[in-house]
């Protein structure tokens, strides 16, 4: 009878522990997987977030960036790796956007928005619908007038297919009944210089981005893509207030598999929450020109779902070539 006891208690003292064991987390280092390379609003949330994060759980946070394909390479690791709550991506709209291209070009998707849950958004700005100062454009009117005037002549510049910019036009043109042509570039830091430079005539580039170059006179700003118009441009209309129907943002939001078990989730999203907080992050973001605008996971899935769909719905109607 003794024995009897004594091996079950020894079979419990085993599950509990096993449970016990089963239950610690973080017990070694995170990775958090930058889609894009280093210079990208992802990349650049990413930095000073990790340190608040090793703050946060006491383990060591790792950047890594796994960058190609436009996001989607980094992504599809993470929605294949081990689902432990070690592996996290910190991407951009695009994993809403890569998925319906897929879908769109008759390819099966590389990944889908159904196998990510989120864990916090971090930021979120709206676009600043641009043009090279050069161009006769004051006011959004005029700009509307000369383009339904001369479809397909007026050239807009991206900073690729599907990019943030690419995106925002698609869906002004979409809301406006305009027809632009596209000039796509290899990143923000091209289509950037290729407004600048005069090669194109209008954009809707990040406010980090716009800001100095605003400020410099090399560009002229007609409204911003928010529902809000931005403190440091109050004279700026949203296009919502102008009666178009667009709301673009350049957003970074952390995401896990959707596996990981609750318990780790739990404690990852309540780290962030607790470093989005951080000084230390929130001070760099603004340094950045990119401000914090955190929402905690449940906030999140509800603001993520309706901007997906937006982005989704926009590519499905786009002329297909």
């Amino acid at each position: 009878m003794i024995r009897m006891l004594t091996a079950g208690l020894l079979i419990s003292l085993s599950w509990a522990g096993g449970v016990a064991a089963q239950e610690a987390f973080p017990t070694r280092p995170i990775n958090l997987v930058s889609p894009y390379p280093p210079g990208g609003a992802a990349d650049l949330t990413a930095r000073p977030l990790a340190p608040a994060l090793e703050k946060a759980l006491g383990q060591p946070v790792i950047v890594v960036n796994r960058t190609g394909a436009g996001g989607a390479v980094g992504t599809q690791f993470v929605s294949q790796a081990p689902a432990d709550g070690y592996t996290l991506v910190i991407t951009v709209f695009s994993i809403c956007t890569i998925p319906e291209a897929d879908r769109v070009a008759g390819r099966n998707p590389r990944f889908t928005k159904e196998q990510f849950v989120p864990i916090g958004r971090l930021n979120a700005d709206p676009l600043l619908l641009i043009v090279h100062p050069s161009t006769p454009y004051k006011t959004v009117k005029q700009l509307v007038a000369d383009v339904k005037k001369r479809p397909n002549d007026v050239l807009f510049v991206s900073a690729g297919p599907y990019s943030v910019a690419h995106m925002g036009m698609e869906i002004f043109q979409q809301a406006a009944e305009l027809k632009f042509r596209h000039l796509p570039t290899t990143g923000g830091g091209p289509a950037m210089t290729a407004i600048v430079a005069g090669h194109a005539f209008v954009s809707a580039l990040s406010t980090g981005a716009v800001t100095p170059q605003a400020n410099a006179g090399k560009l002229r700003i007609l409204a911003n893509t928010g529902v809000n118009r931005l403190p440091a441009f109050p004279d700026i209309p949203t296009l919502k207030e102008l009666g178009y129907d667009v709301e673009v943002y350049l957003w970074v939001g952390m995401f896990a598999r959707k596996e990981v078990p609750a318990q780790a989730l739990d404690v990852v999203r309540k780290a962030v929450k607790q470093a989005a907080a951080d000084p230390q992050f929130t001070n760099a973001l603004n340094k950045m020109q990119m401000p914090p605008a955190y929402l905690d996971a449940d906030a999140f899935q509800t603001w993520w779902d309706k901007d997906c769909e937006r982005l989704s719905g926009a590519i499905r109607r786009m002329p297909q070539t």
